[in-house]
């Protein structure tokens, strides 16, 4: 039984409707994605899986208007993609942040770039401390990012992106460069922070655990290239969600073996030295 079914019923948020992306190379024209269809409702997590070269990089740039499709056309709230827009906010692997400003300097940039026309510098300011409150950064925001940690700085990259009040939360593998222990961290406090503000998420990951553990739904793409979904995977794990306590759960398991199914046995390969 799923554990959102409001979700699963919902209007489409996001819309991805028969994108295609191919890029001019020295070598030619390289199609990096083709026939791609998703939706994607309001207050779901998402998360994109696939071997390297996939093109779930890609595709999170396409919904983020970062690049424009070759073909097709995504949606937004029923509004065509056309760029960057605050109401989507971006968390990419590189934290971003400036290294002359404090963490709180980071975060108050891009408070002042989406509310400085409509807001004092007191409102502003009061929004930069409730998005390091939010991500447990007050005592750091003083600090600047060569002082902190790498788990600090991506936490800083999220407070910096939850600050704009973005209806919808890109995230190309936050926690790809952590140890084990501090993306666990930072996991545990994702699956917080996205029951208190009800975001909708997206997420490119390598990580299956972190897929099933986070995700409403897990979007799992073929081989690149000219790669398209090969499947979408409903978690109808309840909330809210314990590492612990689903390490021993059956549908946890089930889940899973699903996705390693997919990905090594049936897009299974062997990565190309380079």
């Amino acid at each position: 039984m799923n554990s959102h079914p409001s979700k699963q019923t919902a209007a489409r948020f996001i819309d991805v409707q028969n994108v295609e992306q191919s890029f001019k190379t020295a070598k030619g024209v390289f199609l990096a994605l083709q026939n791609v269809n998703l939706s994607i409702a309001q207050g779901e997590f998402v998360s994109l899986i696939g071997h390297s070269g996939c093109g779930k990089s890609t595709l999170l740039n396409l919904i983020a208007g970062l690049t424009t499709p070759t073909q097709g056309v995504l949606l937004c709230a029923n509004k065509e993609i056309k760029g960057p827009g605050p109401e989507r906010a971006v968390v990419f692997q590189n934290h971003s942040l400036l290294p002359w400003l404090t963490c709180y300097g980071n975060v108050y940039l891009a408070v002042e770039r989406v509310f400085g026309k409509s807001e004092n510098k007191a409102q502003l300011a009061e929004r930069t401390a409730a998005a390091l409150a939010l991500v447990g950064l007050s005592h750091a925001a003083q600090k600047r990012p060569g002082e902190i940690s790498g788990g600090m700085k991506q936490r800083v990259g999220i407070a910096r992106a939850l600050s704009m009040e973005p209806q919808v939360l890109l995230m190309d593998e936050p926690f790809g460069a952590l140890d084990a222990l501090t993306r666990a961290k930072l996991q545990d406090e994702l699956l917080e922070i996205v029951a208190r503000t009800h975001s909708t998420v997206v997420m490119v990951t390598h990580d299956v655990d972190e897929a099933v553990l986070l995700s409403d739904k897990i979007v799992m793409l073929t081989n690149g290239p000219a790669a398209t979904i090969g499947e979408v995977l409903q978690v109808a794990l309840p909330r809210p969600r314990s590492r612990v306590e689903l390490a021993e759960d059956a549908n946890y398991q089930l889940y899973r073996k699903a996705v390693i199914d997919f990905l090594y046995t049936r897009q299974g390969h062997v990565e190309k030295a380079a």
